[in-house]
C-alpha cells in the first residue's frame, strides 16, 4: 500500500484534493446578495492589455519535426529570474485588477466563508493503546492532530500545524508512530513543496526529539519493532539554484537510530545503476521483516525486495524480480505475504506466497478477480477489508485470510467511503462516509458483529434535501460507454440555460468518486450544476481502462470529455455559453487540451497547476516519472506524433476566439513547475482574437496544493466563483450572510 499511496503523489493532487487549487489576494468589501446592482466595470471588459511576453528564436528538432519554443524563457526559475518574476508581477496585477471588478465577488466569499466554516473531522485511527484523529474547527487554517486515551475520552492537542506559520503555509504532511505508539515522526512541507523534512515527538509529553531528517520526497518512514529507529527513503541534497526545477533521481533508503544525526543514518539499499528507481521501505508488523517495494514512474508496476531482520546483515532476496505488474504489499501471517497485484487480473485480485518455501513465485489466489475493478485493500485483525469501484461508487466487501467472504459494508447512498485502516491485533475500524449532497460522517465498524456506528456528523449550514445526485451514462467518440455523476438543486428545468461546470481528471489510474466539497455546493446552491466525468485513463474499472487513456492513446480521454460535454448540452442541462470546465494537474492538461480543440464548446475554462508543454515535462522534478500515462516525444517518434496533436501549449493556434480562461499556478510548485502555466498563458494571449478574458492568477508561497492554507483556498475559490458567474453570464442565488450589506 506504500509504494501505491506515494506513487499517486508524484503528478495528482489526488482525486479527492479537487476543491479549489491556487490561492488569492484577500477580499474586502462588502455586498448584498440579493440587491446587489453589478459594479462599475473597467475597460478590462473592452479590451484587453496584456502584459507584453517577448519571445525567443527557439527550436528544437523531434524526430525531424523543427517545434517552436518562443516562450522558453518563461521555464527558468522566478526565485532566479529577474525576467520571469517582472512577468508574473504584471500578469497578476492585470488578473487581480479585472477579479476585484467584478460582480458578487465579495458576497461569494462571504457566503463561502460562512459554509466553509463547520467542525471538520478525519475517521479516527488507533496506534498502541491511543487513539488520533484530525479536526478543524471550522476556518482554520490547518487542520490539528488530537489525541485521547479512548473514544470517550476527552481529547487533547498533539500537533498544530497552525502555530508553525502565521499564514498557514507550512503545513503538516505524513504520519508514522512506532509500534508501541509512544512516538510520532512526522513530516513537515512548507510553502507546498513536495519535499519534506521528518520530525520526532514523544506522544505522552509532546516534547520534540532532537531527531530531523531532510530531504526526503514521494515516500514514508516505517520503524523497527523494538521502537528505536526507522527506515526512510531519500535523496541527495539538491543544489542551493535547483531545489525546485531539477530531475530528482538517485533515492536511497537509509536506517535512522533514534538521537543520531542524519549524516551517521546507515545506507540500507541503493541501486547506483537504476538512478530512476524510488524505494518504498515497509517494516511487517510483527517486526520479522523488512519489504523494499521498488518503483519507476507512475504506473503500478513493482519490483519487491525482503530480508530477514533477524539476519540483518544478509542481503536482501528478490521476491519480484521483474517490473511487469503491481505487487502492493498488504501484511504478512507469519511467512506467508499478502499482496494485492493485476497479475493475471487487470481489475486486480489478491495472492499470496509463502517467502519460506523452496519456490517464491508460487502465488496462491486468495481473492479472485471480479467484474468490480479493485480500488484498496488491506489487513485488520484476520479479516482482508477490499474496496471495490461499482460503476465508481464505492463498495467494501470483508473477507477471512483464506478468502472466504463475510460480508459487505452498507452504506447510506451513492458516495465515497475512506479509512478502514487499523493493525492485525485491532478488532475494529474506522472510516468517513460522504457524498455531494452529504457531508461527511465518520463511523466506527466492529469486525466481528458488522456493525457501523456513527461518531461525528458535520453540520453545514444547508439542506441537503435541497439537492440530488445522479449518475447518467454516455456514448464517446468511438462508442465507449462512460459514466458521468450530475449534481444539483432539485425541480432542475432542462432548457439549456442552466450554468454548468464539468470537471475530469483521465489519467494515472486515479478513479473520481463522490465526495463533499464547500466549494461543489455553493455552485449548486447559486444555481448550478456540477458534473463529474470519469474519463477514460483513470483506474474506474480497471487496467484496461486506464491504459486506454495513456501515451498514443490519450487522445481518448479528451474524447471522453469532449462527448461529456456535447451530452449536457444534448440533454439540455446546459448550453456552450453556460459550460464551465475545470481540471487540475492532469486534469489542467486535459482542459487545456480540450479548450484547443474545441474553443466553440466552452464558455468558460479553469486549467489549473497543468501540465501544458508536453514535449518537455520530463525534464523537470517529477517530470521523469510520468512517461509511464504521457509517453517520451524526445525518445519515442510515434508518441510525439500523438503527443504533438494535443500538447495545449503547441496547439493554440492565432486569430482564435478562446473561451474566457483563467490559468492557476504558484509560484513554487515543484511536481508541475509553473513554467507549463505560464507559456501557455502566454501562448493563450497572443492567440486570443476574442474579447473574452485570458488570464493567469499566480499565488506565491504554494506549491502543487497538498497543505493549502483555508484562507487562501476560500480567496481562490471566490475568485474562480466570480470569474464564472461573470463569464458565463448569469445571476447567482446568494443568500444574505451576516457580513453582506448594500
Amino acid at each position: 500500500m506504500i509504494a501505491n499511496m506515494q506513487k499517486r503523489s508524484l503528478l495528482a493532487l489526488g482525486s479527492r484534493a479537487i476543491l479549489v487549487f491556487i490561492a488569492g489576494l484577500p477580499v474586502s468589501g462588502s455586498s448584498n446578495l440579493l440587491s446587489q446592482e453589478p459594479q462599475q466595470e473597467t475597460s478590462l471588459s473592452e479590451k484587453f492589455e496584456y502584459p507584453v511576453s517577448r519571445t525567443g528564436d527557439v527550436t528544437d528538432n523531434y524526430h525531424g519535426t523543427q517545434v517552436a519554443d518562443p516562450y522558453r524563457w518563461l521555464e527558468d526559475d522566478v526565485r532566479e529570474s529577474d525576467d520571469v518574476r517582472k512577468w508574473v508581477t504584471q500578469q497578476n496585477e492585470l488578473t487581480f485588477k479585472y477579479l476585484q471588478s467584478l460582480p458578487y465577488r465579495n458576497a461569494i466569499n462571504d457566503r463561502l466563508t460562512q459554509l466553509w466554516d463547520y467542525e471538520k473531522y478525519g475517521a479516527p485511527f488507533r496506534r498502541g493503546e491511543r487513539y488520533f484523529f484530525f479536526k478543524n474547527d471550522g476556518l482554520q487554517n490547518q487542520s490539528v492532530l488530537y489525541q485521547q486515551d479512548s473514544l470517550d475520552a476527552p481529547a487533547k492537542v498533539l500537533l498544530d500545524p497552525n502555530e508553525w506559520a502565521s499564514d498557514g503555509t507550512i503545513a503538516l504532511g505524513s504520519l508514522s508512530f512506532s509500534p508501541d505508539g509512544q512516538l510520532l515522526a512526522y513530516s513537515v512541507q512548507e510553502a507546498g513543496s513536495d519535499w519534506q523534512t521528518w520530525k520526532v515527538l514523544e506522544v505522552a509529553t509532546g516534547e520534540q526529539r532532537t531527531d530531523e531528517i531532510e530531504w526526503s520526497k514521494f515516500g514514508s518512514v516505517s520503524w523497527t519493532a523494538d521502537n528505536q529507529g526507522f527506515y526512510y527513503s531519500a535523496y541527495d541534497p539538491p543544489a542551493a539554484e535547483g531545489q525546485f526545477q531539477e530531475l530528482n533521481l538517485g533515492q536511497k533508503v537509509y536506517y535512522h537510530q533514534l538521537g543520531d544525526a542524519q549524516a551517521d543514518d546507515k545506507l540500507v539499499h541503493q541501486n547506483a545503476d537504476e538512478p530512476e528507481w524510488g524505494f518504498a521501505p515497509s517494516v511487517t508488523e510483527d517486526g520479522k521483516y523488512l519489504i523494499i517495494t521498488v518503483w519507476q514512474g507512475t504506473d503500478d508496476r513493482y519490483r519487491v525486495l525482503f530480508k530477514s531482520l533477524e539476519q540483518p546483515d544478509k542481503p536482501f532476496t528478490a521476491l519480484v524480480e521483474k517490473m511487469e505488474n503491481e505487487y502492493s504489499f498488504l501484511g504478512n501471517n507469519g511467512s506467508q505475504f499478502f499482496f494485492k497485484s493485476d497479475l493475471k487480473a487487470p481489475r486486480k485480485r489478491i495472492i499470496a506466497t509463502d517467502v519460506a518455501g523452496d519456490d517464491l513465485t508460487a502465488w496462491k489466489e486468495i481473492v479472485p478477480e471480479v467484474e468490480q475493478a479493485m480500488e484498496s485493500a488491506g489487513i485488520v485483525g484476520d479479516t482482508l477489508i477490499i474496496e471495490y469501484l461499482q460503476d465508481a461508487k464505492t463498495q467494501v466487501k470483508l473477507f477471512d485470510l483464506k478468502g472466504t467472504f463475510a460480508r459487505e459494508v452498507d452504506f447510506p447512498g451513492i458516495g465515497s467511503a475512506r479509512g478502514f485502516g487499523g493493525k492485525r491485533d485491532h478488532d475494529e475500524t474506522f472510516y468517513s462516509f460522504s457524498s455531494f449532497n452529504r457531508p461527511p460522517a465518520t463511523y466506527r465498524y466492529d469486525l466481528a458483529t458488522g456493525k457501523s456506528t456513527q461518531l461525528q456528523a458535520a453540520k453545514v449550514d444547508f439542506n441537503a434535501d435541497d439537492y440530488e445526485v445522479n449518475q447518467v451514462f454516455y456514448a464517446s467518440k468511438d462508442g465507449t460507454r462512460v459514466p458521468m455523476f450530475v449534481a444539483h438543486k432539485k425541480g432542475l428545468k432542462l432548457d439549456g440555460s442552466n450554468p454548468t461546470l464539468l470537471y475530469g481528471y483521465g489519467g494515472f489510474n486515479i478513479s473520481l468518486t463522490p465526495g463533499f466539497s464547500v466549494s461543489r455546493l455553493q455552485w449548486m446552491e447559486m444555481g448550478g450544476v456540477f458534473v463529474m466525468a470519469n474519463l477514460r485513463g483513470g483506474g474506474e474499472y480497471g487496467k484496461a481502462w486506464h491504459k486506454a487513456g495513456t501515451k498514443t492513446k490519450k487522445q481518448n480521454v479528451f474524447d471522453d470529455f469532449i462527448a461529456a460535454a456535447e451530452y449536457l448540452i444534448d440533454q439540455k442541462y446546459t448550453s456552450p455559453n453556460r459550460l464551465g470546465i475545470q481540471g487540475g494537474s492532469n486534469g489542467g492538461l486535459l482542459v487545456g487540451a480540450c479548450m484547443a480543440q474545441r474553443p466553440d464548446l466552452f464558455g468558460a475554462c479553469l486549467p489549473a497547476v497543468g501540465v501544458m508543454d508536453m514535449l518537455r515535462f520530463h525534464r523537470f522534478t517529477a517530470g521523469r516519472f510520468w512517461v509511464d500515462d504521457y509517453g517520451n516525444a524526445e525518445e519515442n517518434a510515434d508518441e510525439f506524433a500523438a503527443i504533438y496533436k494535443y500538447s495545449p501549449y503547441h496547439n493554440l493556434k492565432k486569430g482564435t476566439e478562446y473561451p474566457a480562461t483563467m490559468v492557476t499556478t504558484a509560484d513554487t510548485d515543484d511536481r508541475v513547475v509553473p513554467g507549463h502555466s505560464f507559456k501557455f498563458a502566454a501562448m493563450l494571449q497572443a492567440a486570443q482574437s476574442g474579447p473574452d478574458p485570458t488570464l493567469i492568477r499566480i499565488e506565491t508561497k504554494a506549491g502543487h496544493g497538498a497543505g493549502k492554507p483555508t484562507a487562501k483556498v476560500i480567496e481562490e475559490t471566490a475568485d474562480l466563483w466570480s470569474f464564472l458567474v461573470k463569464n458565463l453570464d448569469f445571476q447567482p442565488e446568494i443568500p444574505p450572510t451576516e457580513s453582506t450589506s448594500n
